[in-house]
């Protein structure tokens, strides 16, 4: 597998790292995400306009405690890729963007979103890392997702 071909691969699994189901057990961004970001780097920058406070985080670290505390109040997360991985790599650097929809049900509200992200990634001894991210979410109208999204069983118990 090439460069592009592994980013692409990484890029897709990150999109799926951000699903939850009605039970899951709390979200914990680094037991999650610990393959994909850089969480020693000094030069991280990571940006989500879907994050109210819309926060710069500088700290793989301190951008997953902006999304522990706001996937505390969801019950369910579902993802489709729309477009991409679309992928551009060098020896040490590489920058991938992908558009994705998402529907994410709180207990109040049910929000269909697209976003575009967009990631550069750097190579590390342990592999490629994400130093830098940028989304950018467009809240659809209500249900404008239906049918688009795997359906998912409610948790047995």
């Amino acid at each position: 597998m090439n460069d592009e071909q592994l980013i692409a691969d990484l890029h897709g699994r990150w999109v799926f790292g951000w699903e939850r189901d009605e039970g899951d057990a709390p979200f914990d961004f680094r037991s999650v995400f610990g393959e994909f970001y850089d969480f020693g780097s000094p030069d991280v920058r990571l940006y989500d306009d879907f994050d109210p406070e819309q926060r710069v985080a500088t700290t793989a670290t301190g951008y997953g405690s902006i999304w522990e505390s706001a996937f505390h109040d969801m019950i369910s997360v579902h993802h489709a890729v729309a477009d991409g991985p679309h992928v551009i790599a060098d020896h040490d650097l590489a920058a991938s963007t992908l558009t994705f929809v998402a529907r994410i049900t709180r207990p109040d509200v049910t929000t269909d979103i697209r976003t575009t992200t967009s990631l550069v990634w750097r190579r590390t001894p342990d592999g490629w890392r994400i130093v830098r991210e940028h989304n950018s979410a467009k809240v659809l109208p209500a249900g404008e997702l239906d049918g688009m999204l795997p359906v998912h069983e409610a948790p047995k118990g």
